[in-house]
């Protein structure tokens, strides 16, 4: 197959990481996100607010390597980390916090104000945090099209990612949990097939229309055609605990993005919703150390590690064209031997059953 890429037009790619504020001797949230924000914008870096208030998001430039991409995820968690620091709080790549309260604030600009106030419990229980990568396409019927041949691939992404195993100070019985609470909003999980971007938009303005969303920006399905941007967007990730595993992760993404364009989705026109909606729960569920469902081939449960190493193999062709193809079976053998976040979350809090040691190993992580 062709990439539909030259070595000099290859898709520029980004990436936008979420990270929790937490007491570094409670271990609980904390609601100071505007504090850190301004602490990180002295020290020249501008980090993004989000609906709870003890969350923030960076965003890096757009990128032409993965190594580029990782020298700035770095750079960024550095600063974000210090500015915590100098607020009193503490920095964590975790899709969830492992010490929790009833509820979390919600942080006080109008639009936040307004989407706690209409969605309730979804919106005070929040504290979830993802990864956001962004891959630029030449158009939005092409974004449209990525979504569509993605969407039997990314219970395997999910797997792979899944960072939020300790939830309220035990073990949550899942490798990514964040993934089931954030399927609680009306517009969130895999999008739906769409056969034009025309027919999407329609299906955006009834979801506003009707008030089950307030805005675009409420469009949280984990594949979608950026609002301001020449990309599709792929959101289906809990946050990585390392940049590397962020790296690997939005490799693979613009890699299956490259070979999306160029082809016709397989079958996913006729893929079962029941199908897709148990591959989402059995990835949250077992992650990377269990079984998942190969939609693709309409098999049952294979390991997940299989799953990806198909992944890899069917875009292979651009990762070829990256020059990445070594680096990401490298990367790979690395994280299934040392395990993703969700397996070092579990294995710090078997140590003694402390959801402290988690936060201690997370923040470890974090910088690593």
């Amino acid at each position: 197959m062709s990439t539909g890429c030259s070595a000099d037009d290859l898709p520029t790619f980004g990436v936008e990481e979420e990270f929790l504020l937490v007491d570094p001797h409670s271990g609980e949230p904390a609601p100071h996100n505007g504090a850190v924000a301004a602490e990180a914008e002295r020290r020249g870096v501008d980090l993004q607010v989000e609906l709870s208030s003890c969350q923030v998001e960076t965003t890096s430039s757009v990128v032409s390597s993965s190594g580029r991409l990782g020298e700035e995820l770095r750079e960024l968690r550095r600063t974000a980390a210090r500015a915590a620091e100098a607020v009193g709080v503490r920095l964590l790549a975790l899709g969830l916090p492992p010490v929790t309260p009833s509820e979390f604030p919600v942080t006080d600009t109008p639009r936040y104000r307004k989407i706690g106030e209409q969605f309730g419990m979804v919106a005070h229980e929040q504290g979830i945090c993802g990864c956001h990568v962004h891959v630029q396409v030449p158009d939005r019927s092409a974004a449209i099209h990525a979504s569509n041949w993605l969407r039997p691939w990314l219970p395997t992404l999910l797997a792979l990612s899944a960072n939020s195993a300790i939830y309220r100070n035990s073990e949550s019985g899942y490798a990514s949990w964040r993934s089931v609470l954030w399927r609680r909003w009306p517009v969130a999980g895999a999008p739906p097939y769409f056969n034009s971007a025309d027919e999407y938009d329609r299906t955006v303005r009834m979801l506003v229309d009707t008030g089950v969303i307030l805005d675009t920006g409420m469009v949280y399905w984990d594949v979608r055609p950026s609002a301001d941007f020449p990309t599709v967007e792929v959101r289906v990730a809990d946050v990585a605990a390392t940049v590397s595993d962020t790296v690997l992760l939005a490799t693979l993404i613009r890699a299956a993005v490259m070979t999306a364009v160029d082809e016709r989705p397989e079958g996913a026109d006729r893929l079962p919703p029941a199908a897709l909606r148990a591959a989402y729960w059995k990835a949250a569920h077992d992650g990377l150390a269990g079984d998942t469902l190969d939609l693709v081939h309409g098999r049952g449960a294979v390991p997940a590690r299989e799953q990806l190493s198909a992944l890899v193999h069917r875009v292979r062709p651009a990762l070829d064209a990256l020059g990445e193809y070594h680096h990401v079976v490298d990367e790979l053998e690395r994280v299934t031997t040392l395990g993703n976040g969700a397996m070092r979350q579990l294995r710090a809090f078997r140590e003694r059953g402390d959801a402290m040691d988690v936060i201690a190993a997370a923040a470890e992580a974090t910088l690593s």
